[in-house]
Formats: structure tokens, C-alpha cells, sequence
């Protein structure tokens, strides 16, 4: 149900969480940490970057 003037978002937010709705798509953090890197990370993505010059 679209927000209108007669429904504040408060109301909508809340009716959505009574229905414990679940999110589509992937649940991402269960994936949190699991990949382990030999360096930094910032020093991986300007390496990344420099291979498109």
C-alpha cells in the first residue's frame, strides 16, 4: 500500500513489521568476514583501478 496523506509512514512501517515480512534476495550477512585477504583492501582495489590505464 502506497504512503498517502491519510497513512504516515510510522503506521505503514509498523503494519510491515507485524506482518514479519522477509527481505527478497540474499541474505548478505551471513557472508560477513568469511573472506580472508593477504592485503589490504584499499591497496586491492587501486590495483584493480590502475589495470583499466
Amino acid at each position: 500500500m502506497p504512503l498517502t496523506k491519510n497513512n504516515n509512514a510510522k503506521k505503514y512501517i509498523t503494519r510491515i513489521r507485524k506482518k514479519n515480512l522477509k527481505p527478497k534476495g540474499v541474505d548478505t550477512l551471513k557472508y560477513c568476514g568469511t573472506v580472508k585477504f593477504n592485503e589490504d583492501a584499499l591497496v586491492i582495489q587501486k590495483k584493480l583501478r590502475n589495470e583499466w590505464q
